[in-house]
This record gives C-alpha cells, structure tokens and sequence, in this order.
C-alpha cells in the first residue's frame, strides 16, 4: 500500500511539474507546425531528462544538509510545504491571468505564429529545458525522506509523465495553438499545492 501511495504521489508531482512544460510545448507546436515526429521526441526526451535529473539533484542536496545536520530532518515537511506551496501558487496565478486576459494570449499567439520561420534550436531547447525544470529541483524536498532507489524511481515516474505530456503538448499545439495552456497551468498549481498539504501533514500531524 505504501508504495502504491508513493508511485502516485511521483505520478501526480510529475503532472503538476510538467503543465509548465506543457505550455511552452504548446507554444512549440504552433511555432513549428511541421515538424516531424522524430523532431517531437527529441524535444520530449530533453525536457523528460531535466525534469527527470532536477528532482533527483534536489534529494542529494537535501540529503547532505540532512545528514550533515540531523535536526534538518524535522524542518524537511515544512520546505516542502512552502516551495510546493510557492510553485504552486505561482502556476496558479499565472494560470488565472493568461485565462482572464484574451488580448496576452491573442499576442502570444501572433508573436509565435510571426516567429514560425525561426526553428527551435538546441541552445533554445536547453534553455527551455532549465528554465521549465528549475522548480522540480526544489520538488526533492518531498521524496527527501526516501532511499536513492525510490528517489531515483520517482524522478524516473517524473521524466515519464514529462515525455508523454510534452509529446501530446506539441501535437496540440500544432492543431490547436496555445488556448491550452491558462487552464493547464491552474490544475498542475492546484495539484502541487495539494501535494505540499500532504507532505506536511503527513511529516508534522501524523
């Protein structure tokens, strides 16, 4: 039962983290509406292995402050609480706005349909690689308490869920353009949020 409950908590931190990932995919497919699908599973694969690395880079920061301080161990709960809480927050705001605001997403959408001639290229794709997975680093915070093995199992669920949304992310956004991506963003805060309550319930009230 346990680690049932531990591969969907992966499960759901990879969804929530990815709904970033998602957006800039869908922006992506509409700025490059013919690529192949080769090309879509490049650009997934990178994003998944940022996503899948910063986790995992995020544990082992946690672990050497944790064994280097034990009491560390006890503040572990609340981090995650508030960086979850932070990151969801932040998703959640941004969300709300480009969902109330159709004259962003009009010119979000003009300036990526004017920029279709420019392909994405590897130094862009890196940059969107770290720039969307910075906060998954901080994300290590909740599987702080777990052994390398299932760290490194949740980064892997992680990577996973990242891969198979920013996939469908393109294709989307080659049809359909970047109307996705508001809505995207309120449910992947919705669910990091809800993921820091329970760390910290689980680590403090339990």
């Amino acid at each position: 039962m346990k680690i049932f409950g531990f591969v969907m908590n992966s499960f759901l931190l990879g969804i929530g983290l990815s709904m970033d990932v998602f957006s800039v995919s869908l922006a992506n497919g509409l700025n490059e509406p013919e690529m192949r699908r080769t090309r879509m599973f490049g650009v997934a694969g990178t994003f998944a292995g940022f996503h899948g690395i910063m986790p995992l880079t995020g544990w082992a920061c946690i672990h050497a402050v944790a064994k280097a301080f034990a009491a560390f161990k006890y503040y572990i709960p609340w981090i995650a609480l508030v960086l979850l809480i932070y990151i969801g927050g932040k998703m959640l705001i941004e969300g709300v706005r480009a969902t109330r605001n159709e004259k962003k997403e009009a010119e979000y959408e003009t300036a990526a349909e004017s920029d279709k001639r420019n392909k994405l290229t590897a130094g862009n794709l890196m940059v969107q690689g770290i720039g969307t997975s910075i906060d998954a680093m901080s994300v290590g915070c909740s599987i702080a308490e777990c052994g390398f093995l299932k760290a490194t199992l949740s980064a892997l669920i992680i990577a996973v869920i990242t891969f198979v949304i920013c996939f469908f992310g393109i294709a989307i956004g080659k049809k359909c353009g970047t109307k996705l991506a508001g809505k995207a963003s309120i449910f992947g805060g919705i669910i990091l949020v809800a993921i820091g309550i329970q760390i910290w319930a689980k680590g403090v009230l339990l």
